[in-house]
C-alpha cells in the first residue's frame, strides 16, 4: 500500500516555488540518478513530436534548469528558445549552464505560467517537461499556452502518468512512492521534496483525461503517446 506524502498548503504556488528553490542546486544530478538517464531520451521524443520549424520561436514552460531548452537547441541551433519559470534559483542554474550548453539563442524569463508575460500568437511551438502536475490550475495553463501560440503551432507536454496495466502500475508505484523519496533524499538533499513530487501524481488526470483537458482548452488534434508502459506520457495538441 502506498503511503501518501505531505500535501501542499492552500497556497500551492508558493509551496512549489520554495520547494524547487531548495532542491535547485542538486536537481539535475538527482534527475539523472532517479531515471537512470532515461529522461534524456524522453525529452528527445517530446521534441520530435513538437517538430518546430527551422528558425522558429519556442517557449519552454516551467523550464527549471533548462534541460528541454538545451535539448531543443542541440536538435536545431537555428531555434530561438525562451524558458520561463517562477523559481529564481532554478533560472540561475539554467543561466549558469547556458554558456556551456546552449547551441543557439536561449533566453530565460522569470514568470508565472498561469499568466504568461507574452503577447498573443508569439511562438511557433511550446514545451513543458515534468511540471504540469505541479501547477495550481491545469486548465488555466493550457488556455495561456494556447493564447501565446501561433495558429498551427503545437504544444507538447512530457510528464509522469498513470500506467493502465495494473501489474506495471503496482511495480512503478513501489519505485515512485518509496524508492524516489529515499534516493532523492540522498542525491537531491531533500527527502520531503522528493516525497511530495511523486505524490503530485495522485490527483493528476490520467492520460485520457488530460487529453480531454487539452481538447476543452481549445487544442485541435490532441493526443498522447505512452512510454515506459504508460508511466510516462507525452501529450500534444495544435492551435487551430
Amino acid at each position: 500500500m502506498v503511503t501518501p506524502g505531505p500535501r501542499p498548503p492552500a497556497d500551492k504556488g508558493t509551496f512549489v516555488r520554495e520547494m524547487f528553490a531548495r532542491i535547485a542546486p542538486r536537481y539535475d544530478a538527482a534527475n539523472r540518478v532517479l531515471t537512470a538517464g532515461m529522461d534524456e531520451g524522453w525529452r528527445k521524443q517530446a521534441i520530435r513530436l513538437l517538430a518546430p520549424r527551422r528558425g522558429g520561436t519556442v517557449l519552454d514552460l516551467c523550464c527549471g534548469t533548462g534541460d528541454v531548452v538545451f535539448h531543443l537547441l542541440r536538435t536545431d541551433p537555428s531555434l530561438h528558445v525562451t524558458g520561463i519559470d517562477f523559481c529564481a534559483p532554478m533560472l540561475e542554474g539554467a543561466r549558469a549552464r547556458a554558456p556551456r550548453e546552449a547551441r543557439g539563442d536561449a533566453s530565460f524569463v522569470e514568470g508565472d505560467v498561469m499568466e504568461l508575460p507574452f503577447a498573443d500568437a508569439s511562438f511557433d511551438g511550446a514545451t513543458m517537461g515534468f511540471s504540469l502536475r505541479n501547477v495550481v490550475e491545469i486548465d488555466q495553463v493550457l488556455r495561456e499556452v494556447l493564447r501565446v501560440l501561433k495558429p498551427g503551432a503545437r504544444f507538447v507536454n512530457l510528464d509522469v502518468s498513470k500506467a493502465p496495466n495494473a501489474f506495471f502500475k503496482k511495480a512503478f508505484d513501489v519505485y515512485f512512492y518509496r524508492v524516489v523519496p529515499f534516493v532523492g533524499g540522498i542525491v537531491g538533499g531533500n527527502r520531503a521534496a522528493y516525497t511530495y513530487l511523486p505524490n503530485s501524481l495522485t490527483n493528476h488526470p490520467n492520460a485520457e483525461e488530460l487529453r480531454e483537458r487539452f481538447i476543452r482548452a481549445g487544442f485541435a488534434h490532441a493526443g498522447f503517446e505512452r512510454l515506459m508502459g504508460g508511466s510516462i506520457a507525452i501529450h500534444y495538441g495544435t492551435k487551430p
